[in-house]
């Protein structure tokens, strides 16, 4: 999945190529930007049509023909915009938002009318206006970022990635997008750089999860599988990797950690006293660690299971806060669900005996469960840090494994 800056970086020809299939207006922009007129203050009255480009949510999924085309039509804008010069870099010094007038804000009007976020129509002016508030949230939300139409260090680091280095990433996931066979049917797709999951059926997302996938040192591993059973309130077995990490010096910190959380230690012969183990070495290591179920389970309510050489799975969290991050990756390469009840009432759908009610009723009754899926339902674990979703419509992500080939695209470890 390593991408070189040579694959990168696109040759000439193949940037001239895309630049021909470029809308008209695209190849127009700059100018349009130079000439339009100086308009409007902070309390103007909004225009939605002040966007250039379609909608940024849309039930289309990642993996479509449809996206492909999408994303081979951004590059054609993107690769027009590069011979073009790209765009300016905005200074990153103060708090720009909705009713502050600075001269920065001519850029950032610049900066968003090129990409395509703000209309040209819009004018050029030193107010940061409704024009430009709906412009910056279109554009936060097209890099994941949260739609408050306040720039901060994240969003400025978004914004002054170069266009060359966006056409690159673009390229570099059209290509692991056409290498991916398209699924049919029902499917889940976790995304691993978006942090965000698509159940889809008939070829349209049903629903959408925030996800929590794993650290950098801990990465969520790509994978294509099938989901075939669901744990009602599951044992957690903690992996060898976290025992040695995590238990083991929380132990020597607070030797009632274990009991704490319901943890026990399991050896061949039956469950073995914490305080029969020596903790300042790592012989607990060879033991079995089993959490009971229950409200501080690692997994909380219940577990998704599907094989895979990898031991990974999805799970519910008794840590529901972390899906505010913005920065979603905190576990140690398995995957966290938000809203996880939906997804596993749809995988469920069509198991007998199992609707919502039963399974709430399960949940409440502590009771492990164990239940096979009558038709197992596929999934894949992707990295796509960047596609389209229609005409004008680029998504971009950070690339946090550094599988793009370009440092500038790892914002997360810049800031």
């Amino acid at each position: 999945m390593k991408t070189s800056r040579r694959v990168f970086l696109s040759g000439a020809g193949m940037l001239a190529a895309a630049a021909f299939a470029a809308p008209a207006r695209a190849q127009d922009v700059i100018m349009e930007v130079l000439q339009s007129n100086r308009r409007g203050n902070w309390d103007d009255t909004f225009d939605a049509r002040a966007s250039d480009g379609g909608k940024v949510a849309t039930n289309l999924p990642i993996f479509s023909p449809q996206t492909i085309s999408y994303i081979q039509q951004a590059i054609g804008q993107y690769s027009n915009i590069v011979a073009q010069g790209g765009w300016p870099v905005v200074p990153a010094t103060k708090k720009l938002q909705l009713g502050v007038v600075d001269p920065d804000v001519a850029v950032l009007r610049k900066r968003l009318m090129i990409s395509g976020d703000l209309s040209t129509s819009a004018g050029m002016s030193e107010s940061f206006d409704t024009y430009v508030d709906a412009a910056v949230k279109r554009f936060q939300a097209r890099h994941g970022l949260p739609v408050d139409g306040v720039l901060g260090k994240y969003s400025y680091a978004a914004l002054n990635v170069s266009a060359q280095t966006r056409l690159g990433q673009l390229q570099t996931n059209l290509q692991r997008l056409q290498s991916q066979a398209q699924p049919v049917g029902r499917y889940v797709m976790v995304n691993i750089p978006a942090a965000q999951i698509e159940a889809v059926e008939n070829d349209r997302v049903v629903l959408r999860h925030t996800a929590i996938v794993g650290k950098i040192d801990r990465q969520t591993p790509i994978l294509n599988s099938a989901i075939n059973e669901i744990i009602v309130n599951p044992y957690w077995n903690a992996p060898e990797s976290i025992v040695r990490k995590d238990i083991i010096p929380l132990m020597r910190k607070n030797p009632q950690y274990l009991a704490e959380n319901n943890i026990r230690i399991l050896g061949p012969n039956g469950e073995i006293d914490p305080a029969t183990i020596d903790w300042n070495t790592e012989d607990a290591a060879k033991f079995r660690f089993r959490q009971d179920p229950g409200k501080i389970n690692a997994m909380a309510s219940v577990k998704i299971n599907f094989p895979n050489e990898h031991a990974t799975y999805m799970h519910d969290t008794p840590q529901q806060t972390l899906f505010d991050k913005l920065m979603r990756f905190d576990s140690s390469g398995c995957v966290r669900v938000q809203n996880v009840r939906d997804l596993v009432t749809w995988l469920l759908r069509d198991t007998p005996g199992w609707d919502r009610q039963r399974f709430e009723s399960t949940i409440k009754s502590g009771e492990n469960m164990p239940v096979q899926l009558a038709v197992p339902v596929p999934i894949y674990f992707a990295y796509v840090s960047a596609w389209s979703t229609g005409d004008g419509v680029a998504h971009f992500r950070d690339d946090i494994y550094a599988m793009d080939g370009v440092s500038e695209l790892q914002l997360s470890q810049a800031l």
